[in-house]
């Protein structure tokens, strides 16, 4: 669980946009830390989050995005009536198990940016009118994207776990390494 990303030192671009990914995903990860599924399903402040919906919605949309990049259907569609679920975990769904599968969706982002001829790129945006009409953009972009979303709940979950239980990030991660 990298706290922090190395600069590259050889102009390796693609790996060091993954390295800050990992080191965002870290941050959500690090928020879970020594929580019981029940603590990590709270939500402790006015907000309708917790750092289990967190979880499930990060991994949820690093999916979405990626399958839209590959141009292939997501396999979880979400609606606007099915939406909030993406926030919380279901009957028989866990925090290992929503661990396990980002890890692999994790895996599937690396093996498809390694995999590409150039990072320029490009795919469809959605239809949305927050993007303009038929618009594209490039790999880089999402990788750019991605680390975005992702940094925006890491922010989210630093700041649910600390109203849990007024822990921060920097003292669940001086605990996971001296235990």
């Amino acid at each position: 669980m990298p706290t922090h990303v190395l600069p590259e030192a050889d102009g390796d671009e693609r790996g060091a946009l993954l390295a800050f990914l990992e080191a965002q995903r870290g941050g959500v990860r690090r928020a879970l830390l020594g929580l019981t599924e029940e603590q990590a399903g709270q939500k402790p402040s006015a907000s309708e989050l917790s750092l289990s919906g967190l979880l499930k919605h990060v991994a949820e949309v690093e999916l979405g995005w990626l399958r839209r990049a590959q141009q292939r259907p997501d396999e979880t569609q979400r609606t606007e009536e099915t939406w909030s679920d993406s926030f919380r975990l279901l009957e028989g769904e866990s925090i290992e198990g929503t661990l396990a599968s980002w890890e692999k969706t994790a895996q599937e982002v690396e093996d498809w940016i390694r995999s590409l001829p150039s990072l320029d790129d490009t795919f469809p945006l959605p239809e949305a009118p927050w993007y303009p009409p038929a618009s594209r953009v490039s790999q880089r972009w999402l990788l750019l994207h991605l680390i975005e979303e992702t940094a925006r709940h890491a922010g989210h979950a630093d700041i649910i776990r600390e109203s849990l239980d007024g822990k921060t990030a920097f003292e669940l991660v001086a605990e996971a390494v001296t235990s």
